[in-house]
């Protein structure tokens, strides 16, 4: 018999097995591309009117960038960015878009990017998580008392210190 000391790490998506983060990742996935929709059917408006030499319309849509994941407070959302092509010959007169709900090399939301270093600065390097699980919650979230608070400290604090024991 083989006796197998591997031991599987679930990917952290696997962990969030419930329904209503599903439905707030595809109603913000939906939301998402509707407003970048909008977004490129504008531009397309405002350069309507523009001609290429052969009378077609020169500033026309090209599909989608490739699918890509945003990290945000729910979780990943995946997005595809609509682009559109500017037939004019030369390279000085063509329009580029570029949008500006989804920047072209965004990966995580603001609000991420500012929480990740702040919650290993406030709560890794202090202990103090009540103030990071207000970061992450909302101070007005339900369950979220200064007794949960301490709970929470306390059981995140046992964690962080007994994987330091581990690594050293």
């Amino acid at each position: 018999m083989r006796k197998d000391n591997v031991v599987k790490i679930n990917n952290p998506e696997t962990f969030i097995d419930d329904p209503l983060t599903g439905i707030l990742r595809q109603g913000a996935r939906s939301l998402l591309t509707q407003a970048l929709e909008m977004e490129i059917e504008t531009v397309l408006n405002q350069y309507k009117d523009l001609k290429d030499q052969r009378g077609y319309q020169r500033v026309v849509r090209n599909g989608y960038m490739p699918e890509r994941q945003i990290q945000t407070g729910i979780g990943p959302v995946a997005v595809e960015a609509p682009r559109l092509r500017d037939r004019s010959p030369q390279l000085s007169e063509r329009i580029t878009f570029s949008s500006a709900i989804l920047p072209p090399y965004l990966r995580k939301t603001r609000s991420m990017e500012q929480l990740i270093p702040w919650l290993y600065l406030k709560g890794v390097s202090t202990g103090d998580f009540s103030e990071a699980l207000v970061a992450i919650v909302g101070k007005d979230a339900p369950g979220l008392s200064a007794p949960t608070g301490q709970s929470s400290q306390g059981g995140l604090a046992a964690g962080v210190s007994a994987m330091a024991k581990t690594q050293s």
